[in-house]
C-alpha cells in the first residue's frame, strides 16, 4: 500500500486509521454502576511536549481552538471562542474573559482536527465542570482547569461503507 494522500499540505488518515484512534477511549465506570466518562486511552504526548506537572494524565500543551457554549444553566447567546493552554484525556486548561466559580458545569467544544468542511474536521464536544481557577496577568482574564464529565466526537467526514465496521 502506498502513503495517505494529502489534502493542503497535510497527510489524510485512512479510514481504517480513523477507526483505530476512535477505539482508543474507554468506559469509566462510577460507583454507582452506571457506565461513566469516557477517557481517552493515552494522548500522544511524544510528539507534542508534556507540562511540566505530575497527574495521573498527562498534560500536553497545546494551543487548540476551544469553544465555551454554556455556563451552569445559561446558554452563552455567542459561543464564547477561546484557546486552550494545554488538555489531557481527563481536562483542559483555558484562559476566559469572565468569573466562573469552581464546581460549575460547563459545555465545550474542543477542534481537534480543523479541516475545511467534510475532509477530516475533528470536534469533542464535552461537559465538564470548573475544578480550580487562576487569577492571570491579563486584566480581567482568568486561567481555569476544567475536569471532563463527558464527551463525544463530532465528526465531519464520511466513511465509505467498506470501511466500516458490520
Amino acid at each position: 500500500m502506498g502513503a495517505a494522500p494529502e489534502r493542503n499540505g497535510h497527510a489524510a488518515l485512512s479510514p481504517l486509521r480513523i477507526h483505530e484512534v476512535e477505539n482508543r477511549t474507554e468506559t469509566i465506570t462510577a460507583i454507582s454502576g452506571k457506565p461513566g466518562p469516557r477517557r481517552f486511552l493515552r494522548v500522544p504526548t511524544h510528539a507534542i511536549g508534556v507540562a511540566a506537572e505530575r497527574r495521573r494524565y498527562p498534560r500536553a500543551k497545546l494551543s487548540l481552538p476551544l469553544v465555551l457554549t454554556r455556563i451552569g444553566d445559561f446558554q452563552e447567546p455567542e459561543p464564547v471562542a477561546l484557546v486552550t493552554r494545554n488538555i489531557s484525556s481527563s481536562g483542559v486548561f483555558f484562559l476566559a474573559p469572565r468569573e466562573i466559580e469552581p464546581g460549575t458545569a460547563i459545555e465545550l467544544e474542543v477542534a481537534l482536527i480543523e479541516r475545511p468542511a467534510g475532509f477530516g474536521r475533528v470536534q469533542m464536544c464535552t461537559a465538564a465542570h470548573i475544578v480550580r481557577a487562576e487569577e492571570t496577568d491579563m486584566p480581567g482574564w482568568h486561567g481555569y482547569a476544567a475536569s471532563f464529565d463527558d464527551f463525544a466526537l463530532k465528526r465531519d467526514d464520511v466513511i465509505p461503507l467498506r470501511y466500516r465496521s458490520a
